[in-house]
């Protein structure tokens, strides 16, 4: 458990402590994910930029006066199928962690709200629910997870 969440007093309970740092946990692996993924989209583009560059420099323009010229250096040149799977098989693979980045956007957003919507119970009355605040301002800080609102 994270140290932050740890000293946050006796008017925060285990079970709220242990929901918190799910919560955090959570948003470390959305975050990860989510950078692994942007990285991996650019690293796609890139090489389908590269590919159709080539296409067209080496084979498009240089046979540009007949389809048949071009469709014959297209089937000839051998890397061709290679990069052509390569590019296809990464942008299924962008697709994949697209929607595993989902997935874990939704549960993390999940939880948040189920925190905010279990606020009165989690921090009760009196004191403990004057200083949820201060949890509240620690998370966003830290963290930057908002329990404020449940809008994203």
């Amino acid at each position: 458990m994270d140290e932050a969440i740890k000293n946050l007093g006796e008017w925060t309970d285990e079970a709220t402590k242990q929901m918190l740092q799910s919560l955090v946990n959570k948003k470390r692996k959305f975050d990860r994910h989510r950078q692994f993924h942007l990285l991996f989209m650019w690293m796609t583009m890139i090489i389908i930029f590269l590919y159709l560059s080539f296409l067209a420099f080496k084979i498009i323009f240089p046979h540009a006066n007949s389809f048949s010229a071009m469709v014959s250096a297209f089937i000839n040149w051998p890397g061709n199928t290679h990069l052509l799977l390569l590019s296809i098989g990464l942008y299924a693979y962008m697709n994949v962690l697209k929607e595993k980045v989902d997935k874990l956007e939704s549960e993390y957003h999940a939880l948040r709200c189920e925190i905010i919507d279990k606020s009165n119970d989690l921090w009760g009355k009196g004191e403990a629910w004057e200083k949820r605040h201060i949890v509240f301002q620690m998370m966003k800080e830290r963290y930057d997870i908002n329990l404020f609102y449940e809008s994203k």
